[in-house]
Formats: C-alpha cells, sequence, structure tokens
C-alpha cells in the first residue's frame, strides 16, 4: 500500500466507515499515517416514509455519533455531506463525482478506501462508481490505489446473485486495533444491532477471525483492490 500521503474513506453513509475499514483505519493512524473520512450521504431519511420526519436534530445526533467515533481510531477530519440517504440513485452521478473530486482535490490521498461496487445498498453501487470516474487514471492525479471494503448486512446479503460479487485479496491484519473498530461502532448507538446481527460486536469480530483465517493471522479486514498504479519515483 502506498503510504507517503493521507489516505481518504470515502462511504456512503453513517457507520460505513466504521463496518468497513475502521481496524485498518486504526492501525493506519497507529503507524503514523494521516486518515480522512468523507460520508456523502445523510444517513437518516430513508427510514421514514415521510421524509419530512427526519429532523434536523435526529440527524445532527447521528452526525455527532459520526464525529465520535472517528474520534475513537484518531482519525484526522471527517467530512459530511447529506445526500438523500438510499436515494443516490436519483441523484445525477456528476453531482456526485463533483464532490468526490472536490475531497480528492482537497486531501491530495494516494490510496482511497470505498465500497464495493456488487453490494446490496444502492447508494453504496453508486459511491463506488462515483469515486472510479473521479480517479481517473490521467496525468496529476494523486490517486494510485483504490481498495473497496465490505459492509456486514450489505455486502454479503447478495448472496453473490448481484454482479461483481466481492472477492478480496489484500488483508490487513488487525489484532491490535479490532477493539478500536468495536469501540467506534459502539459510537453508532443507532446503527449497532444484537447478535446474530452481522453489524453486532459478536459478529464484527467473527467476521474479523474469518478473514485473519484466511490470510494466516488471528484477525483481518478485507479488500479488493481495484487499482494499483507504481510510477518510476515509487
Amino acid at each position: 500500500m502506498v503510504e507517503s500521503s493521507p489516505v481518504l474513506v470515502i462511504a456512503a453513509h453513517p457507520d460505513d466507515e466504521i463496518l468497513g475499514c475502521g481496524a485498518t483505519a486504526a492501525r493506519l493512524v497507529s503507524e503514523g499515517q494521516e486518515v480522512h473520512f468523507a460520508i456523502l450521504g445523510e444517513g437518516l431519511s430513508a427510514r421514514h416514509s415521510d421524509r419530512a420526519q427526519t429532523d434536523s436534530k435526529r440527524l445532527e445526533v447521528l452526525h455527532q455519533q459520526a464525529h465520535a467515533a472517528a474520534a475513537k481510531l484518531g482519525v484526522k477530519s471527517l467530512v459530511l455531506h447529506k445526500l438523500p440517504d438510499n436515494r443516490l440513485d436519483t441523484v445525477p452521478l456528476l453531482d456526485i463525482v463533483k464532490i468526490v473530486e472536490e475531497l480528492i482535490e482537497r486531501f491530495t490521498p494516494q490510496t482511497i478506501y470505498t465500497h464495493h461496487g456488487g453490494d446490496l445498498n444502492v447508494d453504496h453501487e453508486v459511491i463506488h462508481r462515483a469515486v472510479l470516474t473521479a480517479t481517473r487514471p490521467v496525468v496529476g492525479s494523486p490517486v494510485r490505489e483504490i481498495y473497496a471494503f465490505e459492509v456486514p448486512s450489505s455486502t454479503e446479503w447478495t448472496f453473490q446473485r448481484l454482479e461483481q460479487p466481492f472477492r478480496p485479496n489484500v488483508f490487513v491484519e488487525i489484532a491490535s486495533t479490532l477493539e478500536a473498530k468495536i469501540a467506534a461502532m459502539e459510537s453508532y448507538a443507532s446503527e449497532a444491532r444484537k447478535f446474530p446481527h452481522p453489524r453486532s460486536p459478536e459478529a464484527l469480530r467473527a467476521i474479523a477471525m474469518r478473514w485473519g483465517s484466511v490470510a494466516g493471522c488471528a484477525a483481518a479486514e478485507a479488500f479488493e483492490l481495484v487499482r494499483s498504479i507504481r510510477l518510476p519515483r515509487d
């Protein structure tokens, strides 16, 4: 992985960033890396039949939880946008691409972590495509590596019936930072679930142990490498 510039995590909803790569982010921070989170969807309105029911106070609480979760991991900054929850397919893709482009211009990351394109949640799929569009490998682009993460209760619930099943080929050992991920997820009081739900602490530990067993270590987060570019000066 490229380690000489900031790392940017681009997620669709509050908690996706923790579920997808929270322990990896904590490990990078512990190793001296500068990590930034960007969450593009507001993450709440899809739970109500009338979007007007999603008042600003509840949204404020959710976003406070996002800041608390990021702080537990030592993330340098958190950027929150308010695109419509579970309705990103109704937003012109160009508008989302422009947001991602602005984030890249602001943080100049060489490495980006984002959603897998074959998730059950449509917002995850849209974010994946927007990131790929915004990071086309043109001269001058800072982005060298893109990793797609899984989100428990979305990625695996496609049951590999949608195109682009998640096929991880990069594994990050996270034995020392797994509990930081669990603690960060606890900040999302409204998003956590009891076992056997995939977002429960027990399930998150089991997922980490499973990928660890695949990779030959105690615990791991799994990623699918989308692209890696090595230039002469690297």
